[in-house]
Formats: structure tokens, sequence, C-alpha cells
């Protein structure tokens, strides 16, 4: 079975999600299946029909979140001592074209979020960063073309 990266932080959210959706959103969905049951006819109960499809959403996120976890392989950041970019790495960078400095966290798949600049680490901006110290260039190319980045700091946090 493969394992998933996942950082402590990364974890931790995924198993409140968890727990939130067996403890909170399974019971509102059963107590709404019911609602919309007493309603009669079923064949024509549009509430009746959203409560099961979002049933059915609910509990393909549970087995999804379960197997994740089952099968994560949880990594501290916070002992990494290292000045190369890996796992879990806090990256600061610098547009080489625009000068526009970003920082992003390289983080596993199923905790990436590009909103708050965690970049899953099979992404190709990950994989150009990794292995990388501070003043090395990391390019890679994306959906508008060829970028290249100059990494500016690197922090475990």
């Amino acid at each position: 079975m493969e394992k998933f990266p996942l950082t402590k932080q990364g974890y931790i959210a995924l198993e409140q999600e968890l727990k939130n959706l067996k403890g909170v959103e399974r019971p509102n969905i059963i107590a709404a299946i019911a609602e919309a049951r007493s309603h009669g006819d079923l064949s024509e109960n549009a509430e009746y029909s959203a409560a099961k499809e979002k049933q059915s959403f609910i509990e393909g996120r549970i087995q999804e979140l379960e197997a994740v976890i089952s099968r994560a392989q949880v990594i501290d950041i916070s002992t990494v001592k290292a000045d190369v970019v890996r796992f879990g790495a806090t990256v600061s960078v610098a547009d080489e074209d625009t000068d526009e400095e970003k920082r992003y966290q390289i983080v596993g798949d199923y905790e990436a979020d590009i909103e708050k600049n965690k970049i899953s680490l099979s992404s190709p901006l990950a994989k150009a960063l990794i292995g990388k110290e501070v003043g090395d260039i990391a390019e890679y190319t994306a959906p508008g073309g060829r970028k290249s980045f100059e990494i500016i700091d690197i922090q475990y946090i």
C-alpha cells in the first residue's frame, strides 16, 4: 500500500474533517432524509433527491479520508534541519521575470491549497524546488510558459 506524506498540521486537519463528517454532517443528512421521506411520494420529492445526493457525497468523502488517514506518513517538519528544499519546507522565491516575491510550503497532495500557498509535492513547481538551496534557480514549465524562480529563503516551520 502506498503511503501518503502529510505534515502534522495536514494530518490533524484531515482528522478534524473526518470527525465533523461523521459526527455532524452524517447525522444531519440522515435527519434531512427522514424529513423528506415524511413528505410523501419520493419519486417527485426534490428534497429527498438532494438529501440522498448529499449523503452519497458525504459517505464517499468519509471513505476517502479514512483511506488517506490510514495510509498517512506524518512528517513532523519542526524537527527537520536542512539547507535544501524538502517536503514541508516553506520556500520564499523571486520570479526571475517580474522580481515578484512569493512564499510556498511544499505539502502532500491531500493538503495542497494554492489559496493558502500550499503546493503539492507532485506539482511541477515543487518538483523544480526540491533539492535546491538558497540562491539556486528553479525552472519549470507552467501553463503560461517557462518560469524560473530564485530561492531566497528556506524555512521548516
